[in-house]
């Protein structure tokens, strides 16, 4: 597979489940919302993974955005290292069991709206490192 192609499939597979993340929190499902923000996030940063390091690097089996970031290339801010980390804990809280009940009371609509707001800044910038 060409570098552009793996590229524009991470992309296409971030875009379909940001449709699905915005569609989750619209029904009130706030924290799966924020767990597919999180897979949003992570899809882009592999795209990014393949950008700095083609295609005979595999792309790694990881969650860990900043970890993703890094080894990307990407330069961060200190407030965009936090995001990141915050965001990852979705995918932890999201799946879970010992912490998933805690997840979902901390998902309220104001929470999970701002944290949507982070989530939709940071992938916005994401696009335009690709």
């Amino acid at each position: 597979m060409r570098k552009e192609d793996l590229i524009k499939f991470w992309v296409n597979s971030s875009d379909m489940d940001f449709k699905t993340m915005q569609n989750m929190f619209k029904s009130k499902d706030y924290h799966w919302s924020l767990f597919i923000g999180h897979l949003v996030i992570e899809k882009l940063l592999k795209a990014l993974f393949v950008k700095a390091n083609g295609v005979n690097v595999a792309v790694p089996k990881i969650h860990d955005l900043l970890s993703l970031a890094n080894r990307a290339n990407l330069v961060l801010t200190e407030e965009q290292q936090d995001i990141l980390d915050e965001i990852t804990s979705f995918n932890i809280n999201a799946r879970y069991q010992d912490y998933k009940l805690s997840f979902y009371k901390r998902c309220t609509p104001k929470y999970s709206n701002e944290q949507k707001k982070k989530i939709e800044e940071i992938r916005l910038w994401l696009k335009k490192q690709i």
